[in-house]
């Protein structure tokens, strides 16, 4: 019999309950655990965003289209730059058509010679050779990323996720 001063010890069964009660609540929380765990990715599929093009000897003159990571370089003797072939609308591969004579135009102080102008084939979005947008649905120019000589190797490297300013010009000595 028990009283206020002296509590009855629990007995076993009491014991048995409270931990089983215990272990299924950790149970129920470790797999809600791994549930969600299992939304988030142990990998990334992005490409990645800088990218060797090749050595700068291997560019001609000119424009040069590489298709795999959508990105147009230019050549000028030994001054480089590089135009994102992604169209700023709705992000499809523009292309670029040659103009019938080479214009020259300022771009940001500096005099450069257009031999391209860029189309978008999805909605009709044109582009200047500077990557500026004429007409269509595009709401900005093409982006410039900055083409870099690595180091170890002296190929051309490009980080397509960084846009500089349109005056950017790589030359190599």
């Amino acid at each position: 019999m028990s009283d206020a001063k002296h509590p009855q010890p629990a007995d076993r069964r009491d014991f048995l309950v409270k931990l089983g009660v215990g272990a299924g609540f950790v149970a129920i929380t470790a797999q809600a655990g791994a549930s969600l765990r299992s939304l988030v990715p142990n990998v990334t599929y992005d490409a990645p965003t800088t990218v060797k093009v090749g050595p700068p000897g291997e560019f001609p003159d000119g424009l040069k289209f590489l298709p795999d990571e959508r990105l147009f370089v230019f050549r000028d003797g030994k001054t480089f730059h590089a135009i994102s072939a992604v169209c700023t609308h709705l992000g499809c591969t523009v292309r670029a058509e040659a103009l019938a004579r080479p214009e020259e135009a300022t771009v940001q102080g500096q005099t450069l010679r257009l031999t391209h102008r860029f189309m978008c084939p999805c909605h009709g979005s044109r582009y200047k050779g500077d990557g500026s947008n004429v007409s269509g649905p595009a709401p900005t120019p093409l982006p410039w990323v900055p083409p870099v000589v690595s180091p170890d190797d002296g190929q051309l490297v490009v980080d397509l996720a960084d846009e500089v300013d349109s005056s950017f010009r790589l030359t190599i000595p």
